[in-house]
């Protein structure tokens, strides 16, 4: 029969005094690692169920109640979603900030157009040659700055009288109407460049070959003039496809 012995071991069968009793063969095989931290895992492991095998406090008892279960969850659910919105927001902002920082193609800058003006009109007057009451060749160009009316099909007396009375001395009125044998406007001489009385020059020229308003790039006769203003350098500085009175020009003779 086995006994302790005198150092405190027990004995069985005639055995050594160090012989343990086995282990319990449900257990399995038991295998002791070298490192004691490769059993780190099963430490958390018996941490965890001795946590939960504690006599949980008050607290943890009132917030495992189902209500306070489901409050839990209504809560989070309630969280998320204005954390979701805030954040679609925030890239949707930095998106916007990226678009309009990001260099586009250039944009072609826009003509401010008025009702007085062509949508395509002349920046420079072209060398053109029409008819003076001579019969001979006159440059359009031969007396810079001038205020150009085009007067075919026009009862404009009173007004290219007007503006021979507005313009300055050093700037010319060149008339030009459709045919050689349209009679000269009132108020115009019968040549093509005399100086005038109040110290103006006129030209009265004639354009037989019709081509004149679209060299010109204005609108066709229509009963009413078009005017043309040119600088001494040729610049054509403001077109006036219809023209019915001198008031109209006045603003921009100054520029001549």
């Amino acid at each position: 029969m086995a006994g302790p012995s005198d150092n405190g071991g027990w004995t069985h069968d005639g055995g050594s005094s160090d012989d343990l009793p086995d282990l319990p063969e449900e257990w399995g095989v038991i295998v002791i690692p070298d490192d004691l931290s490769e059993l780190s895992d099963e430490v958390d492991a018996v941490r965890a169920e001795l946590r939960l095998a504690a006599e949980p406090t008050r607290w943890r008892r009132f917030a495992n109640r189902p209500a306070m279960r489901r409050l839990r969850k209504v809560t989070t659910a309630a969280v998320r979603a204005p954390v979701l919105i805030i954040s679609m927001a925030v890239l949707v902002t930095v998106a916007s900030l990226f678009a309009s920082a990001w260099p586009g193609p250039p944009r072609q800058p826009v003509t401010q157009r008025t009702a007085s003006t062509t949508e395509d009109h002349l920046d420079t007057l072209p060398a053109l040659e029409l008819i003076g009451p001579d019969g001979q060749t006159v440059p359009l160009r031969g007396q810079l700055p001038a205020v150009i009316l085009l007067i075919d099909g026009c009862d404009c007396a009173g007004l290219v009288s007007d503006t021979i009375a507005a313009i300055r001395p050093e700037i010319a009125v060149v008339t030009v109407a459709g045919t050689t044998g349209a009679p000269a406007q009132a108020g115009t001489p019968p040549t093509g460049a005399t100086p005038q009385a109040q110290g103006k020059t006129v030209r009265v020229l004639q354009d037989p070959s019709g081509s004149a308003r679209t060299e010109l790039k204005v609108n066709k006769a229509d009963g009413t003039a078009a005017a043309l203003l040119v600088d001494k350098s040729g610049a054509v500085v403001r077109t006036f496809p219809r023209l019915a009175s001198v008031d109209a020009i006045r603003p921009d003779l100054a520029r001549l």
